[in-house]
């Protein structure tokens, strides 16, 4: 398939697991991505996997300037954008009474002040038609401890990143143009039961 045939995307936490996963997706239908993450290693080993449609820029959403450097590098070499997957997030699974001003601080800075300014700066260089895409948690409506949902979702297993990839692809997609602001469950039935 080329759905998304010579688009350019930006998936924030795009060296491992969903991101990885999304990228190589968003580049088997077409699209040049870049992907931004914290590691280094994590990023070589990405693009050299992913071939010559990733560009990998080493950063945190939680750094507006880092952000900034993202933008600025896919304005340089591709001139607009058509995706924003805002996938980068963390969690811990510290019970209460261990959780720190610090751990408090790094949860909100990545996954709501990364998510807001991902997108906030994204908007610049994309036109209409674009696809702004969140990645979010069941977490926060299911309150299973330390993250066990495989457990507790009728499949009782985790899902494979592919499958997330999949969701991302068909949203970023003109396949999903009559959508917008919708939530998509890709949870394997868990926040539904």
């Amino acid at each position: 398939m080329n759905r998304l045939n010579g688009k350019t995307a930006v998936i924030t936490g795009g060296a491992t697991g969903i991101g990885r996963a999304a990228a190589k997706r968003f580049i088997e239908e077409g699209a040049f991505v870049f992907i931004f993450g914290r590691r280094q290693k994590e990023l070589d080993a990405a693009v050299a996997d992913l071939g010559p449609n990733a560009r990998a820029v080493k950063g945190s959403v939680s750094d507006e300037a880092d952000l900034d450097r993202l933008y600025a590098a896919v304005k340089k070499e591709r001139g607009t954008l058509d995706i924003v997957f805002a996938n980068a997030g963390v969690g811990s699974q510290l019970k209460l009474g261990e959780i720190t001003a610090e751990h408090i601080d790094e949860t909100f800075d990545v996954n709501v002040k990364g998510s807001i300014f991902t997108v906030q700066k994204a908007l610049p260089l994309m036109g209409a038609g674009g696809s702004i895409i969140l990645t979010g948690s069941s977490a926060g409506t299911t309150g299973a401890p330390a993250f066990v949902f495989a457990s507790l979702n009728p499949f009782k297993r985790m899902a494979d990143p592919a499958e997330i990839a999949a969701v991302a692809a068909f949203l970023a997609s003109p396949d999903s143009s009559f959508m917008t602001a919708s939530e998509v469950a890709v949870d394997g039935g868990l926040a539904q039961l």
